[in-house]
This record gives structure tokens, sequence and C-alpha cells, in this order.
């Protein structure tokens, strides 16, 4: 899992984990191993029930699994391994914002799709998200700077009025907005999909 020689040569490894039904408990056996192993980071995330992660749509954890099992994941801590993830669910567990005041209505944190981050494909083709297949443009003809400034998806992706559910009333707006390519791929799965719909697995209470 983390050779001797790129330990030697300095290399940071990090190993991530998909979590489902299917292998949930054992990513506490997957953890063990990876300290044992001197990898530095162990990270995880969410099932994305798109593509072929699709079959696998019936083995999502439920809201009340990912709280439980989200609070036994971060509730690990190894000498030299440090416990990462893009999830903003788990940083909103992890900052333990129970009880804090609705922090507003600009992103400041949470889900990267069109906020923090794009990606491009290797065909050219933008999206907000590598899990995200929503096109906003090609780099090899449209420029990624009028994009990023005037693409009408982003700009949805970024106010929070145009949330669907619980996350566009959410105090934690502004810190997660739930995962959007699984708020995407979840309604996707009867229907179109809606990028902005609330996130299925969200564990929080409305307050």
């Amino acid at each position: 899992m983390c050779s001797p020689s790129l330990r030697t040569a300095g290399v940071t490894v990090t190993v991530n984990a998909t979590l489902s039904e299917v292998n949930a408990e054992r990513f506490f056996e997957l953890a063990d191993s990876a300290a044992r192993l001197g990898v530095q980071r162990l990270g995880f995330s969410r099932l994305v029930p798109s593509g072929r992660g699709g079959g696998l749509a019936d083995r999502m954890l439920s809201a009340g699994r990912i709280r439980d099992l989200y609070h036994r994941v971060l509730s690990l801590s190894y000498v030299g391994m440090e416990l990462v993830s893009g999830d903003p669910v788990a940083s909103c567990m992890r900052a333990d914002e129970k009880g804090s005041d609705d922090q507003g209505d600009v992103p400041v944190g949470g889900c990267a799709a069109g906020v923090a981050g794009l990606t491009i494909l290797a065909d050219g083709t933008i999206v907000p998200c590598r899990r995200l297949p929503v096109p906003l443009g090609n780099l090899r003809t449209d420029s990624l700077r009028a994009l990023w400034a005037t693409s009408p998806v982003l700009d949805a992706l970024r106010t929070r009025s145009c949330y669907e559910g619980k996350c566009g009333t959410c105090r934690r707006w502004a810190n997660c907005r739930g995962c959007r390519a699984i708020a995407y791929a979840a309604t996707g799965l009867h229907g179109n999909g809606s990028l902005l719909a609330e996130d299925p697995q969200c564990p929080f209470e409305q307050v």
C-alpha cells in the first residue's frame, strides 16, 4: 500500500475510500492497515450514484448511517496519519457547528463545485466538479475566465436562494451546501437530475 521506496523518496501517500453499505464497516480495518503501513493521509468520501456507481444506488448510506459513521470515523486518531475528506458534511461535523449562527449567503467553504474550483476533462469539456457531468463549455473554444464569471450554472451554485429543500434554508449553507454531485445523481435516478436539490444524505436536523 505504501512502499518503503515512496517513504524514502519523501512522497506523501494518500489512500482514499468511497463509502457505501458495501464497505462502511471495513473502513476501520483499512484505517488500521494504512497506519501500520506508513500511509500519511487517509481520505474518505460518499458514493456518488452515477456512472458505474449508479448500480450501487441501493447501497447508499442513509442520513442516519452517515451521522453515526462519520462520528466514529472523525473520532479516529493515528500518529503520523491524517484523516482527510472533501465531503462538506464531514467538514461541518468536524467543525461542530451545533448552535452556531447562520453564516450568511456568501459561500466560504463546503462543496467546491463552481465555488472554489472546476474540472477540465480530457477533451477540454469544463464541468463544475469531476463527479458532476454538467458541461459549462469547452476550453478549446471558450474562455475559462469568462465562463467562471458569467456561467448561469456557476452563478446558481453560488446563490443560496437557488437551492432546493433544506439545503437552501440551512444555517450551514455558506460552509456546506451538501454534495452537489450526490444531489444531482440521486435526483437523476428518478428523472432529470437537479444539481441544486437538497443532499439526500444530509444528517443535520433543521433549526
